[in-house]
């Protein structure tokens, strides 16, 4: 049998595992895959702003190209088209959270909320950060006044919030620190859902294991954060190391061993279909007990 492949997806929770034995506990043959990050060579600012061009590839374009790993991540949205494309089944047993929010520069006047209306805001296609913009900014803003532009992935949307190659951006995890730590305000939080997807093939007992071993990794995270935060810096490129102080950053994704409901399942259908996010060949009608992992 092939080994189980797992890769960290701009979490603590793998790299946590991993340095405590946890994995190995759970007697899983494996084989740990550190990313591309690292090798990027980002730099943090630009001498001369440059016009933004949309990206309009994202979480689930990059599920459908396939992933190098044996469980993958994505906002929930994401995982739940992908699952019912027959990309893979959702993880039942488990999801996350991840603080978020909608930022801009400490020069900005944009204060309030309502400020936002008609200001492009970075985003990544059929991502999270698209949707939890969409359903933080709804409440707010008439639709016509959401002005979102597909900026790629979060790294393409740290560089070009920090070069103020855009006015506001939707950010998550390491970013997000970088940011806060830079004086950049968040004007609206977008926290969101994480759901996990397998791949077709894999094992549904090195599977549990897996999950075992990251249970136990996000009980040691909340009791000693301060132990572990410095793991994120895995997940930005070197240049922005010297932006952010690790003593001050969070902790993060946080995983919730709890099940993703049929009722969470058939809610979040209906919230994509009726905003209409995907062309008529995407496939919105697979039942949950077909789609998710039980």
């Amino acid at each position: 049998m092939a080994k189980f492949r797992i890769q960290p997806h701009g979490r603590l929770q793998e790299w946590v595992a991993e340095e405590l034995g946890y994995f190995k506990d759970e007697g899983l043959d494996y084989e740990f895959i550190h990313g591309l990050v690292s090798e990027q060579t980002v730099q943090p600012q630009a001498s001369e702003p440059e016009v933004v061009q949309e990206i309009r590839h994202g979480a689930l374009e990059d599920i459908q190209d396939g992933r190098s790993c044996e469980v993958s991540s994505a906002c929930h949205w994401m995982v739940n088209v992908a699952a019912t494309g027959k990309h893979g089944r959702m993880w039942g047993h488990a999801y996350s959270v991840t603080p978020s929010g909608i930022y801009v520069p400490p020069e900005s006047e944009i204060r309030k909320p309502r400020d936002l209306a008609n200001v492009e805001i970075a985003v990544g296609y059929h991502s999270g950060s698209h949707f939890s913009a969409l359903q933080a900014l709804e409440p707010i803003l008439d639709s016509s006044e959401i002005k979102l532009q597909f900026a790629g992935r979060p790294l393409d949307r740290l560089a070009r919030l920090l070069e103020r190659q855009v006015p506001a951006g939707n950010v998550f995890g390491a970013p997000m620190y970088v940011l806060e730590q830079q004086g950049f305000r968040k004007v609206v939080d977008t926290t969101f859902m994480i759901g996990f997807l397998l791949e077709p093939d894999t094992d549904e007992e090195d599977t549990k294991k897996y999950f075992n071993a990251l249970q136990r990794a996000q009980r040691a995270i909340d009791m000693e954060p301060e132990r572990y935060r410095h793991y994120l810096l895995k997940e930005l490129p070197e240049p922005y190391h010297a932006l952010v102080e690790v003593s001050g950053m969070g902790v993060g994704e946080r995983m919730v061993f709890e099940p993703y409901t049929r009722e969470v399942y058939e809610q979040t259908h209906r919230w994509i279909a009726s905003r209409k996010l995907f062309g008529e060949d995407t496939a919105l009608d697979q039942p949950y007990d077909s789609a998710v992992a039980l």
